[in-house]
């Protein structure tokens, strides 16, 4: 049997922070550096604390969102090897569950609805490993957790970190050849 993975969405398989900086610059005519999310929520990042509430409420939003560079071509290296879950907290935004399955249908077509996990609380996810950008889902990990690098988890260090897709990857590689040894 396989080890398996879960995969978040938004700031691992999404790039939700370009996709809120574009809106921003469209909204208030205002270009802002990715420097923005260093260290503070998502919400507290913007002059205008309202913005990110109200994109995550507009319809389109989830649908839209930019993949994540490197992000479609690792998934399908990984699946020779893991079982993929992508697991997304999209119970708190009515729109997100049908936009984020339409989503992934266009990005991810490789991946079976079987393996669609929409939740509200990440805590039941019981996979060998969990690829998530947030702490909140990473502390209670049953198996490895794995932190994808995001602004607003700058100044945490208390899990694995990875940076890109490239490094889940090699990390994922010396997961493999540990298991295998």
């Amino acid at each position: 049997m396989k080890r398996t993975i879960g995969i978040d969405m938004d700031g691992v398989l999404a790039d939700i922070e370009t996709h809120w900086l574009n809106l921003y610059e469209k909204d208030y005519g205002v270009k802002l550096s990715p420097e923005i999310f260093k260290g503070v929520t998502e919400s507290d990042a913007f002059p205008d604390k309202t913005a990110v509430h109200k994109y995550v409420f507009t319809p389109g939003f989830f649908r839209t969102l930019p993949v994540m560079e490197g992000a479609v071509e690792a998934v399908k290296k990984l699946a020779e090897d893991y079982e993929i879950y992508i697991v997304s907290a999209a119970m708190e935004f009515p729109l997100s569950l049908f936009e984020k399955r339409e989503w992934l249908a266009e990005h991810f077509p490789f991946i079976s609805w079987k393996n669609i996990i929409f939740c509200g609380d990440k805590s039941i996810i019981d996979t060998d490993y969990l690829i998530d950008d947030h702490c909140k889902n990473l502390d209670y990990c049953k198996g490895m957790p794995i932190m994808f690098s995001a602004g607003h988890n700058a100044n945490q260090n208390h899990h694995v970190r990875v940076n890109s897709w490239t490094e889940v990857l090699a990390l994922m590689e010396k997961e493999q050849e540990l298991c295998t040894s």
